[in-house]
């Protein structure tokens, strides 16, 4: 354990704390975690946590601080929530009482692999595997950093603490995730939930980032041998994480990115990925990456630490954290050149968006802003036929400022470094059936290498598609375009009007933005 105390503890605010467990190692962590029954151990040596009632994130109780000057930036309703500074500095002595007088786990860490970009972040919790979480996602800082590491932002997590009078105040329930801009302080109540600390500092670099004319991203990156890079966006089940985890190329990194002056940057210096039926043969890196110092979340064991990936009792959302170097193929300084490729991905439950399209820069403005996705019948409960999604930028509700500030700041840098898109349909065909992985990354694979420009493309009615006719790995061509995987061509055109016109519906919340470019011209036409 290291003896350093951090600097300017006594600036947090607590009050008679107890032992300081600062940036502990792996070991020391996993120790904390058994021996405060907080973790078991699995037969892989990966320690397995449950996060109490919320198995998710709350984004219902998200709030920022209304005052100037952020309060000008911030593009307020149902996803960006106001809190007055009064009630804010109520819940901060909340969590502040709930952390004093305790031992505290301190983290510092980075956010951001540049160095012209990033952010030193503290966070301080009260739980073990909460301080494991976060040095398993963030960048860690050498013990020569740490020695003059000064916080610009700083996290605290009262999990164990909830907000009793939230009816009095007005807030949606007794759980809070709050961010004060000004003071550079983020306070967390009611939920043991890790993503929300994650998230929490990618709201805030979305936040940041943007205003010093640098992209932020939701997505996953990787680089080939020929330095080319390739960003995959995509909400969740897409496959983002699974496409973007190669062999034959260097994983950048699985969720969050920035693209400043210098090229492309991973935010954390690890992942999270789903693990709800894994399996070793679909995700083998994945799969590999479950040993010690990785840590499982709410999935079921049985007594000698065996998990059963496939069971949902807990939840549907089972993940595991883990430092990227858990992945062989990872580029070690979390950071390439500019992208030369991007790739939209989708999961159309409809069956009439193509398995990929090549995308004008234009097309790809519209589709960024749509950030499309579709739960199909069965995933949730009470969902009994397709639904569609629509998160501006592929990850809307982390998105502090317009989703059109974003956009404008991608197509830039996709006319500067004249970047290729393209958009890849992981989801369903005219038959019901799902793309196959295999077919998919064929897809992938014909971006990656350049092949798919030398074949012949034809035009998808109504969205005016770009859709190759032929791409090698593809056994049967004929699925490249959705119109062949279906009996009834009257269906067809019906199905793919009805897509049109929630694309077109959604999009409506863009007429008055105040953006430089229309971009729903480059959407599909009724």
């Amino acid at each position: 354990m290291s003896n350093r105390i951090p600097n300017g503890l006594d600036k947090l605010g607590l009050e008679n704390i107890g032992e300081v467990y600062y940036n502990l190692s792996f070991d020391e962590l996993q120790a904390h975690e058994v021996n405060k029954n907080e973790c078991k151990i699995s037969s892989t040596g990966t320690a397995m946590c449950d996060t109490g009632i919320f198995t998710g994130r709350s984004p219902k109780d998200k709030y920022f601080v209304d005052q100037a000057p952020s309060n000008e930036n911030i593009f307020w309703g149902d996803i960006n929530k106001k809190i007055e500074k009064e009630k804010f500095d109520k819940l901060f002595d909340l969590t502040k009482k709930q952390l004093s007088g305790k031992d505290i786990y301190v983290m510092d860490v980075y956010a951001g692999a540049s160095q012209a970009s990033r952010r030193s972040v503290r966070f301080i919790s009260e739980v073990a595997w909460q301080a494991h979480f976060v040095k398993n996602m963030f960048i860690r800082p050498t013990e020569e950093e740490l020695e003059s590491f000064e916080p610009d932002f700083v996290v605290y997590n009262g999990c164990k603490t909830s907000n009793k009078e939230y009816k009095e105040m007005g807030l949606h329930s007794d759980v809070y995730v709050c961010f004060n801009i000004e003071d550079n302080v983020s306070i967390i109540g009611g939920t043991w939930y890790g993503g929300e600390m994650k998230k929490g500092i990618f709201s805030m670099m979305n936040y940041w980032l943007p205003l010093e004319g640098k992209l932020s991203m939701h997505c996953s990156a990787n680089v080939g041998e020929d330095d080319d890079v390739c960003l995959f966006f995509g909400l969740s089940g897409t496959g983002k994480t699974t496409l973007s985890t190669d062999p034959k190329r260097a994983l950048i990194g699985d969720d969050e990115h920035g693209w400043d002056e210098n090229g492309v940057f991973n935010f954390e210096g690890g992942c999270y990925a789903k693990v709800i039926d894994l399996k070793e043969e679909n995700e083998p890196e994945i799969f590999g990456a479950i040993v010690k110092n990785a840590l499982l979340e709410n999935v079921v064991a049985d007594e000698v630490g065996n998990v059963d990936y496939s069971d949902t009792s807990k939840t549907q959302n089972t993940r595991v954290s883990y430092p990227i170097e858990h992945i062989k193929n990872h580029k070690e300084d979390l950071q390439a050149g500019h992208p030369k490729n991007i790739i939209f991905l989708s999961y159309d439950a409809f069956g009439v968006i193509p398995p990929v399209s090549k995308l004008t820069k234009e097309q790809a403005m519209y589709y960024f802003l749509s950030g499309y996705t579709a739960k199909v019948a069965g995933t949730e409960r009470g969902i009994v036929e397709p639904v569609t999604t629509f998160s501006a930028c592929f990850g809307e509700a982390f998105l502090p400022l317009h989703p059109t500030v974003y956009a404008d700041l991608l197509g830039k840098k996709i006319d500067e470094h004249n970047v290729n898109v393209y958009l890849v349909n992981t989801g369903l065909n005219g038959r019901g059936e799902r793309m196959s992985i295999k077919d998919t990354r064929a897809c992938i694979n014909g971006i990656l290498n350049g092949s798919i420009n030398d074949a012949e493309f034809e035009t998808l009615p109504v969205f005016n598609l770009e859709v190759p006719k032929t791409l090698e790995g593809i056994k049967d061509n004929a699925i490249l375009n959705p119109r062949n995987t279906w009996d009834d061509e009257e269906k067809f055109n019906e199905t793919l009007r009805d897509l049109a016109s929630k694309f077109i519906e959604n999009f409506d919340r863009y007429k008055d933005s105040g953006s430089e470019v229309d971009h729903s011209k480059a959407g599909p036409q009724l």
